[in-house]
């Protein structure tokens, strides 16, 4: 699951993941819940102090930054409040605005119905891998260790698997070949058509945890042969 407070190595990538799952979420409900989303959205990319996890603004600039009155920004906040995705740390007083907290579990826990619909990919990073049940082929002799003067993420995620598991290293993740990176996609390249399909289906789990162990940004591994 995402976490309580988005800052820190690798918070690009799960606030990328939570708009994504809130845009999708939005999507697939009316257009008075997908307005709503777009709001918080909004309000979020643009006012959010994810460092200090407080939203502090007051009425009137919301109601300028959503193009709406203040009357449609009390009944809206009070709408996020309801749902839980927008929590009151400090109410306002005295000429100080009401700051509030964003409740990134709760947000993701009501969008959860529709991660599946993102990508598995999508799903894994968020929940974890399932329960591991591939068992590697035998390997002949010793398996060696990865060279890791290699410094790409792949490189380094190599290690790490050849630390956790040498057998499923052999077998399974040695053959593959670093084959480029698009933003937060890492690709790989198999040997052949059943080793990318045996790996894609059974490991891509286990090595984006290993990718995103060196590289917070990697958000996505695609197996080609």
């Amino acid at each position: 699951m995402l976490h309580q407070k988005l800052a820190g190595p690798g918070a690009a990538a799960r606030k990328y993941d939570l708009i994504t799952a809130l845009g999708a979420h939005a999507l697939s409900l009316g257009k008075h819940d997908q307005r709503l989303i777009l709001r918080l959205i909004t309000l979020l990319t643009a006012r959010y102090n994810w460092g200090r996890d407080e939203l502090s603004i007051g009425q009137r600039e919301i109601a300028r930054l959503w193009s709406c009155d203040e009357r449609t920004v009390k009944r809206e906040m009070a709408k996020l409040r309801a749902m839980g995705w927008l929590v009151v740390k400090r109410q306002g007083a005295r000429g100080r605005v009401t700051t509030y907290g964003f409740d990134s579990d709760t947000v993701m826990s009501a969008t959860k119905a529709i991660w599946p619909e993102i990508g598995p990919d999508f799903v894994v990073r968020l929940e974890g891998p399932p329960t591991e049940t591939v068992v590697p082929f035998p390997v002949k002799g010793e398996v060696a260790a990865p060279d890791i003067s290699d410094a790409t993420e792949w490189g380094l995620a190599r290690a790490v698997l050849f630390a956790e598991d040498a057998g499923r290293f052999g077998a399974w993740v040695q053959a593959l070949k670093r084959a480029g990176r698009a933003g937060g996609r890492l690709t790989l390249k198999a040997p052949s058509r059943f080793h990318a399909a045996y790996v894609q289906t059974h490991l891509a789990g286990v090595l984006l945890r290993a990718c995103q162990s060196v590289d917070g940004d990697v958000s996505a591994i695609e197996i080609i042969d």
